[in-house]
C-alpha cells in the first residue's frame, strides 16, 4: 500500500469532495431552502398587495417603501422614485457583466462588483465600467402598489 499522496492523487479527492458538496447544496434548494427565502422576502408582498390592487399584474412594492430620492430592490426590478410622486424602474441585473445590484445611495443605484453606477431618473450610467443604461422595466401604480406594467 502506497502511503505517498501525490499532489495529483490530493486534488483529485478534493475535487471529488467538491462535487459532492455541489450536488448536496444543489438539492438542498430546492427543498425548504430557496422556496422560503424567495417566499419571506418577495412573494407575501405579492400576494396581499396584488389583490387589493385590482390585479393589473404583480406588484413589485408599496409606495410608501420606496423613498424619495432612492429605491428598493426586487428580484424583478430596482424601483425609484427620482422626485415626489414620479416612480421608475429598471433591471436589477448590471450591464456591465450581469452582476445583480445591490443598493440605491445618493440617486444612484450601485452594482457591488466593479461599482458601476446608474441613475434613479433613467437608469444612464453615472459612473464605473458599464457603458450601457441599465433597461427600464414597466410599471404602473395603482393606490399604493407598484405593479408590473
Amino acid at each position: 500500500m502506497d502511503l505517498n499522496v501525490t499532489r495529483r492523487r490530493a486534488l483529485g479527492t478534493a475535487a471529488l469532495a467538491g462535487v459532492g458538496v455541489a450536488v448536496a447544496a444543489c438539492s438542498g434548494e430546492q427543498g425548504t431552502t430557496a422556496a422560503p427565502a424567495e417566499t419571506t422576502a418577495a412573494a407575501p408582498p405579492a400576494e396581499t398587495s396584488a389583490p387589493a390592487a385590482g390585479g393589473g399584474g404583480d406588484a413589485l412594492a408599496a409606495t410608501a417603501d420606496v423613498p424619495v430620492g432612492g429605491g428598493v430592490i426586487t428580484e424583478q426590478a430596482v424601483i425609484t422614485q427620482p422626485e415626489a410622486g414620479t416612480y421608475k424602474a429598471f433591471s436589477p441585473v448590471c450591464t456591465h457583466q450581469g452582476c445583480k445590484v445591490k443598493s440605491v445611495d445618493d440617486g444612484k443605484i450601485v452594482c457591488p462588483c466593479h461599482n458601476s453606477q446608474f441613475s434613479i431618473a433613467d437608469g444612464s450610467v453615472q459612473g464605473g465600467p458599464a457603458k450601457a443604461p441599465l433597461p427600464e422595466v414597466p410599471i404602473k401604480v395603482e393606490g399604493d402598489s407598484i405593479l408590473l406594467g
